[in-house]
Formats: structure tokens, sequence, C-alpha cells
């Protein structure tokens, strides 16, 4: 339960990144590569990479992408305050860059058989903001 962005049960209040420059380029159109090689820090530009890694069986390609926007991510949420806890929600437009590649990381973990790390960014993906899971796995 919060109230006015605190939580009144004692936890942190959630996360919540500045606007990604990457973002609006991935948005019209931008290719992912050449926005990761303008701004390295973009967690969505990573993120789009590992997706398109995945979708065409490039796992290993995937897992690499993704860990990139994790970390740059782990950077970004540090910067604003985040403890190493606490949600991240997946409304705030701004975090979707970071959560999209936290489940592609998870997603690739997986499909290697890195089967602690993947259950470690699954748990990390449900404190973060359960509604991650309906927006962004398909089954």
């Amino acid at each position: 339960m919060t109230l006015a962005g605190r939580d009144l049960l004692g936890g942190p209040p959630p996360t919540l990144l500045p606007e990604e420059p990457g973002a609006s380029l991935l948005a019209n159109g931008t290719d992912p590569a050449a926005v990761a090689a303008q701004h390295p820090t973009s967690s969505a530009a990573w993120a789009a990479l590992a997706d398109a890694a995945y979708e065409r069986g490039g796992v290993v390609e995937s897992y690499a992408y993704a860990r990139t926007g994790y970390h740059r991510g782990l950077d970004a949420l540090r910067r604003n305050g985040w403890k190493g806890y606490g949600p991240v929600p997946w409304a705030h437009e701004p975090n979707r860059g970071f959560l999209r590649a936290l489940y592609a990381l998870g997603r690739a973990a997986r499909s290697i058989a890195e089967t602690e790390e993947a259950d470690r960014i699954s748990t990390f993906l449900d404190e973060s903001d359960p509604e991650i899971r309906k927006a962004l796995d398909p089954r």
C-alpha cells in the first residue's frame, strides 16, 4: 500500500528511471545496433538487440546483449537511488528498457541451462513488478 510514493508497510519507494535518450530513437525505427553504438548506456537498445538475436536463434548472443543491458540498467537504478531491492514499476515507461533486458537475460539463461541465474532473475522480476510477466511473457 502506498501514499504519495511512500510504502506504508515500510518498503522502499519505487525507483523511477529518467528517460533514456535511445528510447525515442528506437521508437522511431532506428536500428538497435546504431542506437547502442550512439547511446551505449541504453538498456532499451541492448534489450532490443537481445530480442532480435533470440528470435533468430542466437541464444548465446541474446544472453550477451541482455547481460549488457542488465548491467547498464543496474548502473542507472543505483544512480537513481535504488539500494538493491524494491519496486521498479513496469508502468513507468523509462524503466522498461532495464526490465526488458532483465527478462531477456532470464529467458536466455534458461535456454542455456543456467538455471540458478534464471531463477534469481525470475525472483527479481516478480519483486520489481508482477505486471512485467503479463506484458512480456507470451504464454
